[in-house]
């Protein structure tokens, strides 16, 4: 079918795929430009193993796999025959962000956030504005920037990335607390940074500034965002309420994250804020909502979603750096790697300027909150302030910056300010992601057992409640009295397994001899694993079957770890 000129008119160019006219006006691909072709399908297979070799090598090597990625894109986006890849503006911030923030908020406790609300709020909008500041006095007096746009990158290199510093943080035992300022920060200043974003790049775009504007604007920004995520939590609360199917719960729970962005935007309030709020209000009551089917398929899911985005989010970083290279006219690479450093040491510095006041004047100014709260060492502050790197945040603003001004120009120094985000992404990925943990270890920082003392008082009131209620039915007439001794037998095991762990004792080798009877019972799992595969293998049962028996035994085989 021909194509009619009227709709050939109407079409566009949109991602790294670019469209010539055919004879039809239909959708014949350039072959000179982007021809999807073998060649294509080659270079975007090699894309794809480089990526799942980096992340095989990441649990060995035992770096964080961000910091693989960037580096491993930044070599394949300067590799030759590599295809340039050059996302529309809004791509990232709209399409992979709100399920990453939503997952995040979802999982960060809100009595963490409670507890160190001040510490959170003092990094995540006093720390940020700020770093916005100091960066954008740097670009302006010694890169050359004009006021605006200086404001711009800062507003982009402000927020962090708590990825790759939780995850060596966990595995090297700092105490909990620091981990939860980490997070809340993170996820509490993405917000404000791409409020002071969403403003900075709109004076550089309308030409004009009002500060009693702004601040006004400001206000309603945030305060809407966040009521659009409360009312967004409340409508999926009460639809999860009512719905008991576990893929189509999963699937709601994903979609939530673009529920609260998308009309958050549409009414010219924080996106960000909307699904941060929602999340953390989804996270606080989904226990209440859901099965234990639900449960398990949602873990499982978010687990691979998550990994998938982020290597994705991180390996574009590296991807995106050549295109944006090839923009760049009259700046020589020493000017360039110039101009890098010296923001990083801005952004590094004033973390560090800023965080031993938060942590000490509070305190200094009130007496109560000293005995409440007696003041941090100085390790914890110093690694707060070395695990600031940037991230996926960074790199969703620095590609949202518009193309153009309202009066049809460029926007100004563009190519710019976006190599010089990436910069801050890559140093602050790959010098302090890399040397955190020798920092942690220089610091001595003290592993605290609030999460295995926290997790051993939860199982013994859990088991108490579960006795308590055998007590209660003990007398029903279903309930059997050898039936009853069993159960009984088994909690009051459980119960002095995990108060041997919560007193940190071990005197009557209940937890030696617990652990003897996981590795016996892993041992007769696996058989059992090898028999029934056998059979399918065999064809004495079907696939159905042997997947069915298989899931019951890997969920015994999970229980062992309890």
């Amino acid at each position: 079918m021909r194509s009619s000129p009227r709709a050939c008119r109407g079409r566009r160019t949109h991602g790294w795929t670019r469209f010539r006219r055919s004879r039809t006006c239909g959708t014949t691909l350039d072959p000179a430009v982007a021809t999807f072709g073998a060649h294509e399908e080659l270079q975007l297979l090699l894309l794809l193993l480089t990526a799942l070799a980096l992340l095989l090598l990441a649990d060995p090597l035992r770096i964080p796999y961000p910091i693989l990625l960037v580096v491993g894109g930044l070599i394949l986006g300067f590799a030759p025959g590599v295809p340039t890849v050059v996302l529309p503006p809004d791509a990232v911030i709209v399409g992979i962000l709100p399920p990453l923030l939503y997952s995040a908020a979802f999982n960060t406790g809100l009595r963490d956030l409670k507890r160190n609300v001040r510490a959170i709020s003092l990094l995540a909008i006093a720390l940020v504005t700020v770093t916005m500041v100091a960066v954008a006095v740097a670009a302006h007096y010694v890169i050359g920037l004009s006021w605006s746009v200086s404001f711009v990158l800062g507003a982009v290199v402000s927020p962090t990335d708590p990825i790759a510093a939780t995850s060596i943080a966990h595995r090297l035992g700092v105490p909990r607390r620091a981990i939860a300022i980490v997070e809340g920060e993170s996820l509490v200043n993405d917000g404000t940074a791409l409020v002071l974003f969403k403003f900075a790049a709109a004076a550089v775009v309308v030409g004009s500034f009002s500060l009693v504007h702004a601040a006004g604007d400001f206000v309603w920004t945030v305060l809407g965002g966040i009521a659009v995520g409360l009312v967004i939590g409340r409508v999926i609360r009460f639809i999860r309420f009512r719905v008991n199917n576990p893929p189509l719960e999963v699937t709601i729970a994903f979609l939530t994250g673009y529920i609260a962005f998308l009309p958050a935007a549409a009414l010219g309030v924080s996106g960000v804020l909307a699904v941060v709020t929602a999340g953390v209000y989804m996270g606080w009551h989904t226990p209440e909502l859901t099965t234990v089917d639900t449960r398990l398929q949602g873990d499982g899911f978010w687990a691979i979603f998550n990994f998938l985005l982020n290597a994705l989010l991180f390996g574009l970083v590296g991807l995106q750096l050549q295109p944006i290279l090839d923009q760049l006219h009259g700046l020589s690479w020493e000017q360039l790697v110039g101009y890098a450093a010296l923001l990083w040491l801005v952004v590094v510095g004033m973390r560090f300027a800023c965080g031993f006041p938060i942590a000490h004047v509070p305190r200094w100014l009130s007496r109560s909150l000293r005995e409440r709260d007696p003041t941090p060492p100085w390790q914890f502050i110093a690694f707060i302030g070395w695990a600031g790197m940037r991230g996926g945040v960074t790199l969703a603003a620095a590609l949202a910056i518009p193309l153009e001004t309202d009066a049809g120009a460029s926007f100004p120094d563009r190519s710019l300010v976006v190599f010089l985000a990436f910069s801050i992404v890559l140093s602050t990925l790959v010098i302090q992601g890399l040397s955190l943990p020798a920092v942690v270890r220089l610091l001595k920082l003290e592993r605290d057992d609030l999460d295995e003392r926290e997790d051993a008082k939860a199982r013994i009131h859990a088991v108490d409640a579960g006795l308590a209620r055998l007590e209660e039915l003990i007398d029903e007439d279903w309930v059997r009295d050898e039936t009853a001794e069993r159960v009984r037998g088994m909690y009051t095991f459980r119960r002095n397994r995990f108060g041997a762990r919560l007193d940190g004792s071990d005197e009557d080798g209940i937890e030696a001899r617990s652990q003897d009877y996981q590795r016996l019972r892993r041992e007769l799992l696996e058989a059992e694993r090898g028999a029934v595969l056998a059979l399918r293998n065999e064809g004495k049962i079907s696939e159905d079957v042997m997947q069915r028996v298989t899931r019951d035994l890997d969920l015994e085989d999970s229980r062992l770890d309890v």
